[in-house]
């Protein structure tokens, strides 16, 4: 067979709009938050990091919430219990599809959280820590 030049590229750039397209295709608003504290952030994601947060025991926020599995449960994939004894949903996306899917409820837990557990509001480059730590579980 004898493709032209041109043929050739018409076909390639076909190729790299359906990968794109399909990328985008995935992203949905979890994605969308975790890319805006990215982009706010120091360094990438990491996780680790992440998790060390969510079992940290910090003692610098009110001291009836030294930690986030105080209320949230001892592993993301449990459910936890607030003080007033309202039941918390897992904080693990596999369990809870619908988690950090809402920018203004992300927001506004972060901060709650945050000066509640740790004493001082989250930085961009924890949030996503904490986010891409419990995307993956």
């Amino acid at each position: 067979m004898n493709f032209s030049k041109t043929s050739i590229k018409t076909v390639a750039l076909a190729l790299v709009l359906s990968a794109f397209a399909a990328t985008s295709a995935e992203a949905g608003p979890r994605e969308d938050i975790i890319a805006k504290f990215q982009a706010q952030a120091e360094a990438p994601a990491n996780p680790a990091n992440g998790e060390q947060m969510y079992n940290a025991t910090y003692g610098t926020g009110k001291p009836d919430t030294p930690k986030c599995t105080t209320c949230h449960g001892a592993t993301p994939q449990q459910g936890g219990e607030t003080r007033t004894a309202k039941l918390i949903d897992p904080m693990a996306v596999s369990k809870t599809p619908d988690r950090f899917t809402d920018a203004k409820k992300v927001d506004k837990w972060f901060r709650r959280n945050c000066t509640g557990v740790i004493g001082r509001e989250c930085t961009a480059q924890e949030k996503v820590d904490f986010l891409t730590f419990l995307a993956g579980q």
